[in-house]
């Protein structure tokens, strides 16, 4: 099971109200949601290991040299020659570093790559695995890794975690209308403005989905686009002639990247020895996680 941890404790710190505090007063709403989480899915799902993928950084440079506007609206600060800050509520912020110790206090792998985002880090172990593999998020752009072949779907969050919804080849074509090999071509067209992505002027998802069943992959509706013998409708050829320069760069912002060099870890899921146990209760003290972590603890395998 491969998290998208940003986006579970993005969406702990939400559904959980903020009157859920530390014994001394600080906010542990995202903390206690994000244990909840991984007790959720634990217990309904069965991983025999789990890796919370990390953004080390979440607006990569090389992603912006190609596309600038890429979540440019939510910087908070730039960092020339460093990780920009993101806009995150100051009370989310303070927990991110709890989280992470926790989750070590467990043996909770986690991995980040620098200059990556964690869909690069999940894009490659799931690439990688030789066995069933889960992806846990609420960003439809990973939809690209669903596939069938090897075992490998992605359980979608957007709805809640009492609404989780699987997705398979199956799904993602009767969502979408295309295979989820050609997500990313059709991401790329559509745009995403939670993501700066502007797409193609007057091509929506249903345009996009019959480009995809026509042509087959961007390059296929760009060639056809560019041969002004094709049959490609006038209006349609020139949207895509007008985006060229656009359609030269997304479709590398947009796929994720399945080739990274990460370092080895331990994943496998159990519970804590005995030795480990002094430093959790520790944590748990300190910062109240009272039923959340316990629940958790009772989803993990001996």
């Amino acid at each position: 099971m491969l998290l998208d941890s940003a986006s579970l404790y993005f969406r702990a710190f939400y559904g959980v109200p903020d009157t859920v505090r530390s014994p001394e007063g600080e906010p542990v709403n995202a903390v206690r949601g994000f244990l909840d989480i991984i007790a959720r899915l634990v217990a309904d799902f069965g991983p025999a290991s789990l890796v919370a993928c990390w953004d080390d950084d979440w607006r990569p440079r090389w992603r912006v040299d190609l596309i600038p506007s890429y979540k440019a609206h939510r910087v908070a600060r730039e960092v020339p020659g460093g990780v920009d800050v993101e806009e995150t509520p100051a009370e989310l912020v303070a927990q991110v570093p709890v989280i992470r110790e926790v989750l070590g206090a467990l043996g909770i792998a986690i991995v980040g790559v620098a200059q990556h985002e964690a869909d690069d880090v999940i894009g490659t172990l799931a690439s990688r695995r030789t066995g069933p593999a889960d992806v846990v998020t609420g960003d439809r752009d990973l939809f690209q890794l669903v596939d069938d072949a090897h075992d490998v779907r992605v359980v979608y969050t957007a709805r809640g975690m009492s609404n989780l919804e699987v997705l398979t080849d199956e799904v993602v074509a009767g969502k979408y209308g295309v295979r989820p090999d050609q997500y990313a071509d059709f991401a790329a067209m559509r745009g995403d403005s939670s993501d700066g992505l502007p797409g193609v002027a007057g091509v929506g998802e249903k345009t996009a989905a019959a480009l995809l069943a026509e042509y087959g992959s961007l390059d296929g509706i760009r060639a056809a686009a560019a041969d002004a013998s094709s049959a490609m409708k006038p209006a349609v050829r020139a949207r895509f002639l007008a985006a060229a320069d656009y359609l030269d760069v997304a479709p590398r912002v947009v796929e994720v990247v399945r080739d990274l060099e990460l370092p080895a870890v331990d994943a496998r899921l159990r519970r804590p020895q005995e030795h480990q146990r002094e430093a959790l209760d520790a944590l748990a003290a300190r910062w109240g996680l009272g039923g959340s972590l316990d629940r958790l603890l009772a989803a993990l395998p001996d």
